[in-house]
C-alpha cells in the first residue's frame, strides 16, 4: 500500500503555502486518452488531462480508497480512480456528459479494472440529495474542476470559403442558468464554494481536495480564478495546504514545449500584433485544501459557509471580483 505523504501546510512565518510542479504533459493530450476514453469524449469543452488526475490520485490516496468528482465530466477522475486500484464516485449535471463517464468506466472494467465506480446525475450544489448516506464520512480525495474561460478550450475546423470555426468550446445549452458554466464570474464563485461545503460532510477528517483551475484572459485581462478558488475553498471550511503547477506543455532538455490549441495561439497573435506582450497558458494551477481533523460536519462553522458572516464575506469577495472583470471588460 502506498504510504501517503503529509503536506506540511501554510508556512507560519509568511502564510505561504507549498508548491510543486507536476509533469503532466509528458505525452500529449490524445496519447493521454488514446484507447482508455470513449472518441467522443473529446468533444466536452474542458477535460481534465488524464495524468493530472492520475497524479492525484497517485499522491493523495491508497489503493482501495473512495475518490469523490462533483463536477465529473465525462469522467477523468473516475477512470483514472479505477486504473489505480482505488474506488470512485461522480456527480455529473448535464445527462450527455454522465451518459459518456459511464461508458468511459465501462471501458475501464473492460480493461480488467474492476474498482467500484458510480456516476449520479444531477446538481451538485444538492449533493447532499444525490449521494447515498453511505458514502458520508467515507471519501479520502475530492478531484474536480469550475468551468471557466471559453477562449482557453474547444477545438476549431477550416471549411473552405468561410476560414476557421471553433466548436465544442461551450457548455450544454447556454439559456441554463441551473449549469455553472452559464453564471456571471460572482454566482460561479458563490455556486462552486457551495459544491464544496457539500462535499465536505462526505470527506474523511484529514481528507484532500484537489482542484484545477488555469488562468485566463478575457478582453485582454487576466483572470486570476485560481486565487478566488482557494477563497471559495476557505469559505467551505478547508484548509489551503498546497498550489502547484500541472504542466500543459512537454519538458525537454531544459526547455517547456508548450501543448497549446490553433485557437489560443491565434489569439496570442493577434494580440501580440496589437501591442500586447502575452503569452501562451503553458500550465494550470492545482490548488490542494484539506479537511480539518476537527470539523465534525457541515454544520459546523469550520466546515460550513451557512453562516451570515460567511455568507458575508462570499458575497463581498464575489462582488469584488465582478467588478474588476467589469472595469476591465469597458477598458478593453
Amino acid at each position: 500500500m502506498n504510504t501517503i505523504p503529509q503536506p506540511v501546510g501554510p508556512d507560519e512565518e509568511t502564510g505561504s503555502v507549498p508548491v510543486s510542479v507536476w509533469a503532466t504533459a509528458q505525452r500529449a493530450p490524445a496519447a493521454q486518452r488514446a484507447g482508455r476514453y470513449h472518441p467522443d469524449s473529446t468533444a466536452h469543452p474542458a477535460k481534465m488531462l488524464p495524468e493530472v488526475a492520475a497524479h492525484a490520485v497517485d499522491h493523495y490516496t491508497s489503493l482501495g480508497d473512495l475518490v469523490l468528482d462533483p463536477m465529473c465530466g465525462i469522467g477523468t477522475s473516475l477512470v483514472e480512480a479505477v486504473h489505480a486500484g482505488r474506488r470512485a464516485v461522480g456527480v455529473e449535471y448535464e445527462h450527455r456528459w454522465a451518459d459518456l463517464a459511464r461508458a468511459n468506466i465501462e471501458l475501464a472494467h473492460t480493461a480488467g479494472h474492476s474498482g467500484e465506480a458510480t456516476v449520479y446525475t444531477g446538481d451538485a450544489r444538492k449533493l447532499g440529495s444525490l449521494l447515498p448516506e453511505q458514502y458520508l464520512g467515507a471519501v479520502d480525495l475530492v478531484i474536480t474542476s469550475p468551468p471557466y474561460g471559453d477562449s482557453t478550450h474547444g477545438q476549431v475546423r477550416t471549411v473552405p470559403g468561410e476560414g476557421v470555426h471553433k466548436y465544442n468550446h461551450r457548455y450544454g445549452q447556454v439559456l441554463d442558468r441551473g449549469n455553472l458554466a452559464n453564471l456571471g464570474i460572482s454566482r460561479l464563485l458563490s455556486g462552486f464554494t457551495r459544491i464544496l461545503t457539500a462535499t465536505v460532510p462526505y470527506l474523511k477528517p484529514g481528507g484532500h481536495v484537489v482542484i484545477t483551475a488555469r488562468p485566463w484572459r478575457q478582453h485582454a485581462e487576466l483572470v486570476d480564478l485560481p486565487a478566488q478558488i482557494i477563497t471559495c475553498g476557505t469559505l467551505a471550511g478547508l484548509e489551503p495546504v498546497e498550489r502547484c503547477v500541472a504542466l500543459l506543455g512537454r519538458l525537454a532538455d531544459g526547455d517547456l514545449v508548450a501543448r497549446s490549441s490553433f485557437f489560443q495561439r491565434d489569439f496570442i497573435t493577434k494580440n501580440r500584433a496589437a501591442g500586447l506582450p502575452l503569452h501562451l497558458i503553458a500550465h494550470e494551477d492545482v490548488i490542494v485544501l484539506r479537511k480539518p481533523q476537527k470539523c465534525l460536519g457541515s454544520r459546523n462553522s469550520l466546515c460550513s459557509n451557512e453562516s451570515p458572516v460567511l455568507h458575508g464575506r462570499l458575497e463581498s469577495e464575489s462582488a469584488s471580483v465582478s467588478a474588476q472583470y467589469d472595469e476591465g471588460r469597458r477598458a478593453a
